[in-house]
């Protein structure tokens, strides 16, 4: 029996070493179990290391978007060199959707994440409404498509590594 207990509890650590900074919650296992999926050497989704790509939108997801967005001034220096090539840009906002769109289909197991700022307490919160970003478009295909949309506010313990989890 006291085998046992040490095997449950050496288990629920090793599960709290993943993804430390989250919550138990649908957009975590859905994370690790992706993973787990594609990692698994002779498993039906196996995907080799040479082939494995990871896509991160970082606005909000890698990088702060406020007070300041970081990565701002980079961004339009480029916007300025790419729009005389690409003037449906007038019209139509480009790259965020798009991004998670070419994931999404692509051949082969593939994850979507979103993720949806609703913690306005520790980071920002914007939603369809929001004057500092807006989520409208991608949170209805997200829904549409069966992405995950992962909840701040809900499933994140910690947002920044300074942050006490929660």
């Amino acid at each position: 029996m006291g085998m046992l207990l040490i095997l449950i509890a050496i288990s629920a650590m090793a599960q709290e070493a993943i993804l430390p900074s989250w919550n138990e919650g649908p957009s975590r296992r859905a994370i690790v179990s992706f993973v787990q999926d594609v990692t698994k050497e002779g498993g039906e989704h196996f995907v080799p290391v040479s082939e494995r790509i990871a896509v991160f939108d970082n606005d909000g997801t890698l990088w702060s978007e406020q007070p300041l967005y970081f990565e701002v001034m980079y961004s339009l220096d480029q916007v300025k060199v790419m729009a005389p090539r690409h003037p449906e840009w007038k019209t139509r906002q480009p790259f965020n959707l798009e991004m998670l769109q070419w994931v999404a289909d692509g051949s082969g197991r593939r994850f979507a994440g979103l993720v949806h700022h609703t913690d306005a307490a520790r980071e920002w919160a914007y939603d369809r409404d929001s004057k500092i970003g807006r989520l409208d478009k991608a949170l209805d295909v997200a829904r549409r498509r069966d992405w995950v949309v992962v909840d701040m506010k809900d499933e994140w313990k910690r947002i920044y590594s300074f942050d006490a989890p929660r």
